[in-house]
């Protein structure tokens, strides 16, 4: 059987709040997230929360991010989102405390079924726990957790859960060693 991307529909996926509320969004996040020249993390924290995210105590948020939905958005206290993330959050983003998501990073919560003729949507939450590191330009792909204090270093595409306290690289990412915190 052929792709027949003609056949698409995600007519079943509703990205919540109302069309004026994500036009808004957009323009918000256009004009004050993914703005490079807006340096100003707390700024960038009261807006993600008025439109729903909810954001702990001590949080960073550098310049130029791209948020897709923040109402499907949570990040604890002291974490910092570093330049250039991508936070693709069709389905919930759950990131913990003291978490670095370093520039570049792609959180990707949706996808597309290789196997369905009609390319068809999926959506899988991703959960962050507290004390990991993702590397600059690293991918957590849909339905990943990575693990309390692991790390997915820089470049690496992690399609699959982590184990706490324990380093991966690479695209596929695979264990490389266990992370000892001095």
């Amino acid at each position: 059987m052929d792709v027949k991307l003609s056949k698409f529909n995600n007519s079943w996926y509703k990205p919540g709040r109302g069309f004026l509320c994500r036009v808004l969004w957009y323009l918000t996040n256009a004009l004050i997230l993914q703005n490079p020249f807006n340096p100003f993390s707390r700024i960038k924290i009261i807006v993600l929360r008025v439109f729903g995210a909810k954001i702990g105590s001590g949080v960073i948020v550098k310049p130029n991010i791209n948020v897709k939905y923040p109402w499907n958005l949570e990040i604890g206290d002291y974490s910092w989102i570093g330049e250039n993330v991508w936070l693709d959050s069709l389905a919930p983003i759950k990131i913990g405390n003291n978490v670095c998501v370093s520039q570049g990073a792609y959180l990707c919560t949706g996808n597309h079924d290789w196997s369905d003729p009609s390319f068809g949507l999926f959506v899988k939450q991703i959960v962050v726990e507290d004390g990991a590191w993702l590397g600059a330009r690293s991918t957590v792909l849909p339905g990943v957790t990575i693990a309390t204090h692991s790390v997915i270093s820089a470049g690496s595409v992690i399609a699959d859960n982590t184990e706490p306290y324990t380093i991966y690289s690479g695209n596929p990412a695979v264990k490389v060693k266990e992370r000892k915190i001095l």
